[in-house]
């Protein structure tokens, strides 16, 4: 029979094996710092309205959150301070990727945003689900596009652009954050709401009388992006995500805050 110590020895070993597959990544040249803190600093664009990415912590209220982590982690090898932008909304993080007023946001990837974001890969993947009353008749997803169905969803968000795109009988009806959707929904007395399954799902924990309906509509690809007029640091950005996926340190930084419901994206072989 094998020991604890046994156990623990190996389990050591496999730590040691594992970070030593993982290469790391070279060190940032003056042209990368200069794309991402031309003024000395790194401006990290945190969208407080997706809760698998981040949150306030219920002692300090400071932010904390995978997001945070990696924004931190890029600051300290960029060897520059990091100021925490903060927003309640995608659709406004969006807006300051696109005015260039932030070096780094956390954003679902979407083709109409890549007109202004340049992406890395997914880091964390999540899913889009719906949300009902309990007396509604919609039982599926397939079911909600629908003539005469409304479906409350965050203005700007990856799923109401998802769903603007592939609704075509269903209307939708905007809230102005992921927060606000269920609200909005029970308020304008709406058919569906649509989020981001943990959010959606801490609403039927304190709304009575509804329910999720099964599975999902979308899986939701976040990503880290930079403004177009900062590419010059997407291949660097690029390495550094995959880098923070195969070492781990994604992974713990989800277990760290308590997230459950959203993994790891896959690793990608040439970002």
């Amino acid at each position: 029979m094998i020991s604890r110590l046994s156990l623990a020895i190996i389990a050591a070993v496999s730590t040691v094996l594992a970070a030593c597959t993982t290469l790391p990544q070279p060190a940032a040249s003056a042209d990368v710092v200069r794309a991402l803190a031309p003024e000395g600093r790194l401006r990290a664009a945190i969208n407080f309205g997706n809760p698998i990415l981040a949150n306030k912590d219920a002692k300090t209220g400071e932010p904390v959150g995978v997001s945070i982590d990696l924004a931190r982690e890029l600051g300290r090898r960029l060897n520059v301070p990091v100021d925490l932008v903060i927003f309640t909304a995608a659709g406004k993080v969006v807006e300051a990727v696109t005015a260039n007023e932030v070096s780094i946001a956390f954003v679902a990837i979407d083709p109409q945003r890549a007109v202004s974001t340049f992406y890395t890969a997914a880091y964390v993947v999540i899913e889009g689900a719906y949300l009902v009353r309990n007396d509604s008749p919609l039982t599926a997803n397939e079911e909600v596009d629908r003539a005469g169905t409304r479906v409350a969803a965050a203005k700007g968000s990856a799923y109401d652009l998802y769903l603007s795109r592939e609704l075509k009988n269903a209307k939708i009806t905007h809230a102005p954050t992921s927060q606000s959707v269920t609200d909005t929904f029970l308020t304008l007395n709406l058919e569906v709401a649509a989020g981001v399954k943990q959010q959606l799902q801490m609403d039927a924990a304190r709304v009575p009388g509804v329910r999720l309906l099964p599975g999902r509509f979308m899986v939701i690809n976040q990503a880290m992006g930079t403004p177009i007029a900062r590419a010059a640091a997407g291949n660097y950005l690029k390495a550094f995500i995959e880098e923070m996926k195969a070492s781990g340190f994604v992974a713990a930084s989800l277990a760290r805050h308590g997230i459950q419901g959203a993994e790891v994206a896959p690793a990608v072989a040439n970002p």
